[in-house]
């Protein structure tokens, strides 16, 4: 008995305060190797743009601000592409996919609907939206029933996608660029009219601090309900603390970007006023992020909380034993290919209405960097391993390069190349040191 009682004593003895932190936060070690990378490069291309180019312009407002709506596009593919990973797919199509959907919403809301509803109906942007969702998710399903009905691999059907797409977005309007887009719709993309401004972010600050709170009380209702061990008192109150703090920080740097003065003028000229002496007007979350936002949190849920997700896991683990148990491994692999469309419908709606226009070049490229950021993320090639946030961490940490080599003078797309490659190449050498570790 005395023995009994010794042995952990000792083994709590032996553990390390970072390993006794970690263990009662329930903190995943990957996860904060993610962020303090994401935080070296931030203060890393700040510090060389301070020191060697007399200007640190990127931990500015500005330039964060603009660098979340930059990754809203990748980041909701990349929720989708952690799914297809998990379950040992590839999708190699998204980018054309984007440039398709993209393509076809330009023409919808430039040149078709306006002959039925009128130039500038209320409407043309809702209709436009809905139908690119359905077109990526129309575009997706028909891979995923490729790939599990006709037992084609989906590096191989995705691949055909990928020069399909482009080539079906490039015939579709001869190649011209279709724009302007319907007012409505590009504030979809962002900017200053495409943000909720300093009160809004406030109001969403608070919801989103109310719901952390809720969800470290609620997770200990829930373990002391089944009996499950709790967390320590401190730990929860750290989370809490934690969440809180990182949603407060990100709220005030959207509130501390202010209005261009060329757009304050034009803004009140439109009134008939003049631009007041030291007006400041905020941006605040732009729609892109909030639009993110829901994503991931829609994404987790479906992925943490559903039949769905637990299947998704399932057929990554084991697909030969996923489907003796009963799954529909085809079906699963259907929707989930119909998801991805559709997500990457939704990071269409979001290109084009940036730029204001569809172009041939929507979207290009936007695979590898999608297949990228779940890698670096944490999704593991070999299937069976993912999360949403880690792929949204991934996103950033991507384009989080790129924008800072361009602002340090590495602007020519050879050097980011290089560097997004070199990026995932090591995330997966680490993925493969970290699962030889672990086993």
């Amino acid at each position: 008995m005395t023995e009994t009682t010794h042995q952990p004593q000792v083994q709590e003895k032996a553990e390390g305060p970072i390993a006794r932190f970690l263990r009662a936060t329930e903190l995943d070690p990957r996860l904060i190797g993610m962020v303090g990378a994401l935080l070296l490069i931030w203060v890393g291309f700040h510090l060389y743009g301070a020191l060697f180019l007399g200007d640190g312009s990127f931990l500015t407002p500005r330039n964060l601000w603009n660098l979340s709506v930059q990754t809203a596009s990748i980041g909701i593919m990349a929720t989708g592409m952690v799914l297809v990973i998990i379950t040992r797919n590839i999708d190699l199509s998204v980018g054309s996919i984007v440039g398709v959907t993209g393509m076809y919403m330009g023409l919808l809301q430039v040149e078709w609907l306006p002959q039925f509803l009128g130039l500038g109906h209320p409407m043309i942007w809702v209709v436009t939206v809905i139908f690119g969702l359905a077109l990526g998710a129309l575009i997706g399903a028909l891979q995923g029933g490729m790939i599990a009905y006709l037992s084609i691999p989906s590096f191989i059907v995705t691949l055909g996608g990928l020069l399909v797409w482009r080539g079906v977005a490039f015939l579709a309007a001869d190649g011209r660029t279709i724009s302007p887009v319907d007012t409505t719709f590009a504030l979809l993309g962002g900017g200053p009219y495409g943000s909720i401004g300093a009160t809004g972010s406030w109001i969403i600050g608070a919801i989103a601090c109310a719901g952390v709170i809720w969800l470290v009380m609620n997770g200990r209702k829930n373990r002391r309900l089944h009996g499950f061990p709790l967390r320590p008192m401190w730990a929860e109150v750290f989370m809490g603390v934690l969440g809180c703090g990182i949603i407060v920080i990100a709220t005030l740097i959207v509130n501390s970007y202010p209005w261009p003065k060329g757009i304050l003028k034009d803004y009140y000229a439109a009134q008939g006023m003049e631009v007041p002496e030291g007006v400041f007007i905020a941006h605040g979350y732009a729609y892109p992020v909030l639009i993110l936002a829901v994503v991931a949190i829609l994404m987790t849920v479906l992925m943490t909380r559903t039949r769905f997700g637990r299947y998704v896991f399932a057929i990554g683990g084991n697909p030969e034993a996923a489907a003796l148990s009963g799954i529909n491994t085809r079906a699963m692999t259907v929707k989930i290919f119909t998801l991805m469309g559709a997500l990457a419908g939704l990071a269409g709606v979001i290109a084009s209405a940036r730029l204001n226009s569809a172009t041939n070049a929507l979207g290009d490229l936007d695979e590898l960097y999608v297949i990228a950021s779940a890698v670096v993320g944490g999704t593991s090639l070999a299937g069976g391993v993912g999360t949403i946030y880690g792929a949204i961490i991934g996103a950033l940490v991507l384009v989080s390069l790129q924008t800072g080599m361009v602002l340090i003078g590495f602007g020519d797309g050879s050097y980011r190349k290089i560097v997004i490659g070199a990026a995932l190449v090591l995330a997966v050498y680490l993925d493969i040191v970290y699962r030889k570790r672990i086993k």
